[in-house]
């Protein structure tokens, strides 16, 4: 089956499998930021903004993503090097494999609410595992991220 798929705001065609998952498919195109972390829904590594919604690409199909806009850590290098310089500040950055589906979760929440609530921060975090750092260092990083931002 033919598709067509936004990535990056780059138009992405292929011919695949009907029961491809997007984030195989993301990877085969070498998005390598969309990690496969467990093939349950449960880790968080495979996550991408699906018109600006963080979503678990192994459990949607990449046809199902035609006609949206997906957005990949790589179209999001901006965003993603001035949170992270905040994440690793604070040492939560020690393999680095979770560390993708952590920034895409940042940057959903921080488009959606420039000055979240540490609860909500919690929340939005609260979909990725982590195996390294136990989520504090995670959590004051996008704390003092979210206080910079207030006095800039």
């Amino acid at each position: 089956m033919r598709i067509e798929l936004n990535i990056n705001s780059r138009k992405v065609c292929a011919d695949i499998d009907p029961d491809m998952t997007l984030q195989k498919f993301l990877r085969e195109k070498k998005y390598y930021s969309v990690k496969c972390g467990c093939e349950t829904s449960n880790c968080g590594a495979c996550s991408v903004l699906l018109d600006g919604k963080p979503v678990l690409s192994c459990s949607v199909l990449a046809v199902r993503a035609q006609g949206y806009r997906i957005e990949t850590l790589e179209g999001l290098k901006e965003e993603a090097e001035e949170i992270g310089a905040f994440i690793a500040d604070e040492g939560a950055d020690q393999c680095g494999f979770c560390n993708p589906g952590f920034m895409i979760a940042a940057i959903a929440l921080f488009r959606e609410d420039p000055e979240p609530s540490d609860e909500k921060i919690r929340i939005y975090l609260s979909g990725n595992l982590c195996r390294c750092s136990g989520y504090e260092g995670q959590m004051r990083g996008l704390i003092k991220y979210r206080d910079q931002r207030r006095t800039a």
